[in-house]
């Protein structure tokens, strides 16, 4: 059992009150720092928010998260939409949620051309070589810390063992593996509850950082109260939001065309993410590589590879798949490549992030108005269980292409190998930063390229 301990303050004055405007700045702020994966930002946003600026008490901030780490989709990005929200009503949600993923955006589009255009110059290359096996240890190091968290007896082992075996041997997709994966939940947590009453890993550590802005008796807002015609109205405006895109997408391209079916492929991975991004990164694989052949696989995984080195939710990656799916498919015709290839990134990203806030605006009222604290539900615990089989498939995927670029049957590429084991040791055992040993890998990839040029 965790501990629990309190930290007191003098400090009993109400802050001053928070303007849109000065909300704006922190958020935009908080767009440009937010390295280190969900942990990493809901680490900052705690200690700004809570600690810091005390605009959030620690109990409202947890419970916020909570109500997040229920939902698909990328959970910090979630959190800020909500704490922007319960501040600023649907205008503050909306400024956090974009701020929030706007400079992670405009970065992967600025590095998908850049990569297009000179990722074949060796001294590029040379930092992707070195990267590359960085990333298969930071997969891997996710796996863990998911696993260490939800995998808590025999039960829940044998349903992550069973997903690996479903999408690595089987190459069962997604989707399916999620679906049976809660049905299973489902019938455990009636017949073996014990085995399914998994928490949510985030502690129940509570720091009192003295009287906050929006605290713990602090009356719910108006806006924060929950309507029934509220809740209409906002999946009505969501279900135009979606419907027009993709009806607009659909009447210039084609239900079968490029875009079109980005938009679509993209929705239903939107409603997929449980257990973060690297849970739907097999799922965007199959449908990105696989099957529509947006871009190869090299190019995935050299994607997940940028994605690491920028802030916002790792998700981002789908800008760089959709980037490089217009780059290749031309949907505008074989002149445009670029423009084709930031609409494209636009269209990904759109209705990868459209559900993330309809979550919050329709949701979050009804859990405000709660204030108990949620808990993983037995099919939510089960998906859990299997998202860390299907991550292990993911770090084994990688690991094959990086370290027998050949196939099995070409040579094994050890110093590939020895970066990756570094990379994981600087990880597990010395809890070195994600960006630290991306630079460090990075660098190494540099040093195996100009060595020979000056020996």
């Amino acid at each position: 059992m965790k501990k629990s301990h309190t930290i007191n303050t003098n400090n009993n004055q109400e802050p001053p009150s928070v303007s849109v405007n000065q909300a704006f700045l922190f958020w935009l702020k908080l767009g440009f720092i937010s390295f280190g994966g969900p942990a990493g930002q809901i680490a900052i946003m705690h200690q700004e928010l809570v600690e810091r600026r005390r605009w959030i008490s620690e109990r409202r901030f947890l419970h916020a998260l909570n109500y997040c780490m229920l939902l698909p989709g990328p959970e910090a990005q979630q959190l800020a939409t909500y704490l922007g929200w319960l501040m600023h009503s649907t205008t503050g949600g909306l400024i956090a949620g974009l701020l929030f993923i706007l400079p992670s955006l405009v970065l992967l589009i600025l590095l998908s051309w850049v990569y297009l255009r000179f990722g074949q110059l060796p001294a590029v290359s040379a930092v992707l070589y070195g990267i590359k096996p960085a990333v298969t240890a930071i997969v891997l190091f996710a796996a863990y810390r998911i696993g260490s968290r939800a995998l808590k007896n025999a039960v829940l082992w044998t349903l992550a063992a069973l997903a690996f075996c479903a999408i690595f041997i089987l190459h069962s997709p997604f989707p399916l593996i999620v679906l049976v994966a809660a049905f299973l939940g489902a019938l455990g947590g009636r017949f073996l509850p014990q085995y399914f009453t998994v928490g949510g890993g985030h502690g129940a550590v509570i720091h009192s950082q003295g009287k906050a802005l929006i605290d713990d008796d602090t009356p719910i807002p108006d806006h924060a109260r929950f309507r029934w015609s509220r809740l209409l109205t906002i999946v009505i405006v969501g279900l135009l939001l979606w419907g027009s895109v993709m009806g607009f997408l659909c009447a210039q391209y084609g239900w079968n065309g490029a875009l079109t079916q980005m938009g679509w492929f993209f929705t239903k991975a939107a409603l997929l993410t449980f257990g973060g991004a690297y849970a739907v990164l097999p799922y965007v694989y199959q449908g990105a590589v696989e099957h529509y052949h947006w871009l190869s696989a090299t190019q995935m995984m050299d994607g997940l590879a940028l994605g690491e080195t920028t802030p916002g939710p790792l998700i981002m990656i789908v800008t760089f798949v959709g980037f490089l799916g217009g780059w290749n498919t031309l949907p505008l015709g074989a002149d445009t490549p670029l423009i084709a290839g930031v609409i494209a990134a636009l269209v990904v990203t759109y209705f990868t992030f459209l559900p993330s806030f309809l979550f919050i605006l329709a949701g979050a009222p009804l859990i405000e108005s709660t204030h108990g604290n949620l808990k993983f539900t037995a099919p939510l615990s089960a998906i859990t269980a299997a998202v860390v089989g299907v991550i292990i498939n993911l770090a084994a995927f990688f690991a094959w292409h990086i370290f027998w670029p050949q196939g099995f049957s070409g040579a094994f590429d050890g110093l590939a190998a020895l970066i990756s084991a570094c990379a994981l040791l600087a990880l597990l055992r010395y809890k070195v930063g994600i960006i630290p040993v991306i630079i460090a890998c990075g660098s190494a990839g540099l040093w195996v390229y100009f060595l020979p040029l000056v020996t």
